[in-house]
């Protein structure tokens, strides 16, 4: 019987030990930087960047400090008149949207309804004699949560622009869509189904994205935990194709803008659910687009719900307003400390300085106007998932500038309560801006409910001469 080499077994030993250091090696190491290079992927980032953002992110580099440039409290001043138009309500009503428009011209404004309870686009139609009309454009679109009226076709008729998500509550179902309703210039509309079977719609803008002269599509997909922003081409005659941007679940919102001033269109889209975070996608005039991570919240549970655009210090730069909040992540809601609204002030060269404005629960549709006709802005804002059961918990609230973007948060309204949009516009046609509100009512109290109101602003906050 020939016996081993005890020399031999120990290289064996040696060998055996040097492929598990090995194996762990690869383990440790190489499925980290896979994880990496898939995050990178997903992101549209290098695998540097995305260590530099979770760097950061663990440090808390990017979390605001509370007390810094925020409104100071001031009393309840009563300027404006509630009014509910469009169709009453039986059920708790689910309005998503809404656009103040004039849809036909005519002088007059009309809002533009996303009706995510009985699931259609309504337009009501503000009359001469000042009534409203509220009609049914289309319906069968599942859960509407956008809608922009823009002339899509370039045939001179305002067409709108819809992003369905359907279904309303988180999905990974893939069962959103992008719908053109084209105007067939006499407010009949064609439905025009540009994207289907893909992860649920949130927002849908148009615009050139390549410099052909044709309106293109910039989309937001919140999905549920397989979200997607995407650019769709139009290649004419009603055909499209489709450019994967970022793979991030909760793009909520997403604009068209010339961020960078070199006369072709940019695009800004922020991302709740997975990373809250803005992100640029800086265009080279022939659609290829280089991401540019904006800014990130290292608060995972901050909740953004939306951003637009303003100079807001009117410096002739775009500013950015933006609102956070709880939304259906905890039913009922439990407010947190962090809610509230914000501006990012343009500095030029893509650089954007953060500002805390005020702390707001369950704060949504951060809007500027200025009411008292002072030269400034004054800001706006409403909440959907305030802790209602407290009576003073606000609806709708408005920050007054008292100059240099310095503000007092005044309330506007605890009734009706779920105020998930608003925006403004002059609907009277007296040179002041009022307010259309939209209320959605997923959970009690169900006491001080709304479905449209439009908020007409009576002029006492206007000083006359004589009072200067």
């Amino acid at each position: 019987m020939t016996k081993t080499d005890p020399r031999t077994k120990n290289k064996r030993h040696i060998v055996r030990t040097l492929v598990l250091v090995l194996f762990l090696l690869i383990l440790f190491l190489g499925v980290p930087f896979l994880v990496l290079r898939y995050h990178a992927t997903q992101n549209g980032l290098t695998t540097r960047e995305v260590v530099q953002r979770k760097l950061l992110r663990g440090q808390g580099e990017r979390t605001h400090d509370p007390g810094e440039g925020e409104a100071t409290e001031g009393e309840r001043v009563d300027f404006l008149a509630p009014r509910a138009i469009g169709f009453g309500f039986e059920e708790n009503p689910m309005i998503s949207h809404l656009v103040p428009e004039d849809l036909d011209d005519d002088g007059l404004l009309d809002v533009i309804v996303c009706d995510a309870l009985d699931n259609f686009i309504s337009w009501i139609r503000q009359e001469p004699d000042g009534s409203f009309r509220e009609i049914i454009l289309a319906e069968e679109l599942i859960a509407p949560a956008h809608a922009q009226v823009y002339d899509f076709d370039q045939d001179g008729d305002k067409d709108i622009l819809v992003a369905v998500l359907g279904l309303l509550y988180p999905s990974n179902d893939k069962i959103g869509s992008v719908v053109v309703l084209e105007n067939q210039g006499d407010f009949t509309f064609t439905k025009r189904v540009v994207a289907d079977h893909i992860a649920r719609v949130s927002d849908v803008r148009a615009g050139d994205l390549d410099g052909d002269g044709d309106n293109d599509l910039a989309v937001a997909q919140f999905g549920y935990d397989d979200g997607e922003t995407r650019w769709i081409e139009n290649r004419g005659d009603w055909q499209f194709e489709s450019h994967m941007l970022q793979n991030l679940s909760g793009p909520i919102n997403i604009e068209i803008v010339d961020i960078d001033g070199d006369g072709d269109q940019d695009m800004l889209s922020i991302v709740s659910q997975e990373w809250e975070e803005f992100y640029f996608y800086i265009n080279d005039g022939a659609g290829h687009f280089q991401m540019k991570l904006l800014w990130g919240s290292d608060n995972e549970d901050f909740g953004s719900s939306g951003f637009t655009l303003y100079d807001v210090n009117q410096d002739g730069l775009l500013d950015i307003l933006y609102a956070n909040r709880d939304a259906f992540d905890y039913i009922p809601p439990q407010g947190k400390p962090w809610h509230g609204l914000q501006w990012f002030e343009n500095k030029g060269n893509l650089e954007f300085a953060y500002h805390r404005l005020c702390d707001f629960v369950g704060a949504y549709s951060l809007r500027p106007a200025d009411v008292d006709r002072d030269g400034d802005l004054d800001l706006f804002a409403v909440s959907a998932f305030n802790l209602w059961e407290d009576p003073a918990a606000q609806s709708f609230i408005w920050l007054e500038n008292t100059g240099q973007e310095t503000y007092i948060r005044r309330d506007i309204t605890n009734d009706p309560t779920h105020l998930i949009i608003m925006d403004t516009g002059d609907f009277n046609n007296d040179g002041l801006p009022d307010f259309v509100t939209g209320g959605m009512y997923p959970y009690p109290p169900f006491d001080r409910m709304s479905r449209v109101v439009l908020w007409i602003n009576d002029g006492s906050l206007v000083q006359t001469p004589d009072q200067e």
